[in-house]
């Protein structure tokens, strides 16, 4: 589980509670219709602009945020080097046999590329047409939750125009305006927290892992070219690590000394 995501959210929602308790009354920030409004108004413009199937997958998106986790880079260069010292030692055919132990389809769908004799220029071509189809894919399920970002806040405005006009047709009756009022402020905050706690952090959770990921098979791909131009495994494995950023070239430096060791 990703406990940043978990955290994020309980941490957002406990701070807004405790600000409304310590100056107000929680209760009063509960109004059926404004969540019916916003709430309501924001899936159904949203369904109006995706297909029933792309809404439905939001689903497995929201569970993905919690429950995905990114591989390790440190281990794809390992698994890519133990693959180069085959190739290095026993040729490019004995790599079928463990390409079908790899766990990951994309270095395995590449290895075997490789294996049935594909030139290095369609091996690329395949491999980054498949990154660019993950790549849109991602960016479909980014774009629902940018699109409910953008319009939360909007039904939220539209909440407030209704209690608004709903106050100003029951001006005469006082005992109306509260209620009224409160339909029109409650709105704006249900859109705003929607947006700015919910929407738009997932979206951009999104996006980095989006941009992980797609890392990383970038890093199996010049690895996979690599293995296939018959570099030295070491060579590879200084080359992958370029990918990273200092502080995992470290790491995976003192992995590689221990496991020499």
């Amino acid at each position: 589980m990703d406990i940043a995501t978990l955290a994020g959210i309980i941490a957002g929602i406990g701070f807004i509670i405790a600000g409304i308790t310590i100056s107000g009354d929680l209760r009063s920030y509960y109004d059926a219709p404004s969540i019916m409004i916003t709430l309501g108004g924001t899936f159904a413009a949203t369904l109006l602009s995706y297909p029933l199937r792309r809404m439905l997958e939001i689903f497995r998106i929201s569970k993905n945020l919690f429950f995905t986790k990114l591989q390790d880079p440190g281990n794809i260069i390992n698994q890519i080097i133990d693959l180069a010292n085959i190739a290095r030692k026993e040729g490019l055919l004995a790599l079928e046999e463990a390409a079908y132990r790899l766990d990951e389809p994309f270095l395995q769908k590449g290895i075997l590329l490789i294996v049935d004799g594909a030139d290095p220029e369609r091996v690329r071509n395949i491999m980054e047409a498949e990154l660019a189809y993950l790549e849109n894919r991602h960016n479909q399920g980014q774009a629902i939750f940018e699109t409910m970002a953008s319009l939360s806040p909007a039904f939220g405005m539209i909440g407030t125009l209704i209690g608004l006009i709903n106050m100003l047709r029951t001006l005469d009756d006082p005992s109306s305006v509260g209620p009224n009022m409160s339909v029109a402020l409650v709105t704006t905050f249900y859109g705003s927290v929607l947006a700015n706690l919910f929407f738009i952090p997932m979206a951009t959770k999104l996006k980095y892992r989006s941009s992980q990921e797609i890392l990383y098979k970038e890093i199996m791909l010049e690895g996979m070219l690599s293995i296939q131009a018959g570099e030295n495994p070491r060579i590879i494995e200084e080359k992958l690590k370029a990918f990273l950023p200092p502080n995992e070239r470290k790491s995976l430096n003192e992995n590689t000394s221990e496991g020499e060791d």
